[in-house]
């Protein structure tokens, strides 16, 4: 793999992705690191797998009934209490829960109807969380629960435009931050929007943005945020993995106006994130992997490996993929 050394301030960083060993070949999309110790991984075939050493070891199942199903978002709170949400049309679109650390899972949602196609979960706490999902009679399907996915309330969004969707590529089209706030970035032809709440979903404010919306393919993949206010916004067209331009936009208003940074990454993400231990953002991939430390205005390549999904806690970051790829980035 690609080494990268970048310097900044007097500082030499130089990252690379070191390959884990995940037991499956599945492809994976779905991470959640909770801590140093602790991720949850997801994918293809009803998988999940799951480390308590820091990705040393995986131990790798499938949820029962749900074998078929491509679970491309997981949440966890611990190594016992974590959420899994499968994607596809009408049923296809679960949520399952275990609070026994993968012995058992129970179904707690599923899409509306035949319309309905899930794209994200994530939860401020443990209690009180969010779904995402494509438009359903010109809204966009939104669920909340504030009681750990026992109960789950559809909330109303502004009207979504006739061809606008949200991409389930990495469960970070969606994020929440503090007690209430929560954003997520959507595309399609004519899309490439933000919305943005400070209310927990129950109202909601749009921002266009510059990233590409020219096609169904096209337009918000991933949105991270430092802060309130400080946030990247990063996709393109998926079906140009190597096409860099119109691939970014970034926020210092917490997402009411967005505008391109002088540089970006070198093609197609699906996803970003920051890792405040480093003062850094991440984004990754099909075409690789890209480094910025000034909030997202220019960008280095440190890898070109193919990875979906990016997860981080306490300075761990990790990054799943296609046939079962995990690895850990190192940064030193």
């Amino acid at each position: 793999m690609k080494l990268a050394v970048i310097l900044l301030a007097g500082a030499a960083w130089a990252q690379s992705w070191v390959g884990q060993t995940s037991g499956t070949t599945t492809s994976l999309r779905g991470i959640r690191v909770v801590n140093a110790r602790v991720a949850w991984a997801s994918g293809t075939a009803g998988t999940w797998m799951l480390t308590t050493d820091g990705g040393g070891t995986w131990r790798s199942d499938t949820v029962r009934g749900g074998e078929k199903l491509d679970f491309r978002g997981a949440w966890a709170i611990d190594e016992r209490n974590a959420w899994l949400l499968s994607v596809g049309s009408g049923a296809q679109s679960r949520v399952y829960r275990t609070t026994d650390g993968g012995r058992q899972w129970r179904q707690q949602l599923a899409a509306s109807g035949p319309k309905g196609f899930f794209d994200a979960i994530a939860f401020w706490d443990a209690r009180r969380g969010m779904v995402l999902g494509d438009p359903v009679d010109g809204e966009f399907e939104i669920y909340t629960t504030d009681d750990g996915g026992h109960h789950w309330r559809r909330q109303h969004t502004p009207a979504a435009l006739p061809d606008e969707g949200a991409f389930a590529a990495s469960n970070s089209c969606l994020v929440l931050r503090g007690t209430h706030e929560a954003w997520f970035g959507t595309g399609g032809h004519g899309g490439a929007r933000v919305f943005h709440s400070t209310d927990g979903g129950g109202s909601w404010a749009v921002a266009g943005t510059p990233v590409r919306d020219d096609g169904a393919s096209a337009g918000i993949f991933s949105l991270a945020f430092a802060d309130g206010l400080t946030g990247v916004a990063v996709g393109g067209d998926y079906s140009k993995p190597a096409a860099a331009a119109y691939n970014i936009a970034v926020t210092a208003d917490g997402g009411r106006a967005w505008t391109i940074p002088a540089g970006a990454p070198a093609g197609y993400r699906s996803a970003v994130l920051y890792v405040a231990e480093y003062k850094a953002w991440i984004a990754t991939g099909t075409s690789g992997s890209d480094v910025s430390f000034d909030a997202g205005q220019t960008w280095q390549t440190f890898d070109t490996v193919a990875y979906n999904a990016l997860g981080s806690a306490d300075g761990t970051v990790l990054a799943v993929g296609p046939s079962g790829r995990i690895a850990r980035l190192r940064m030193r």
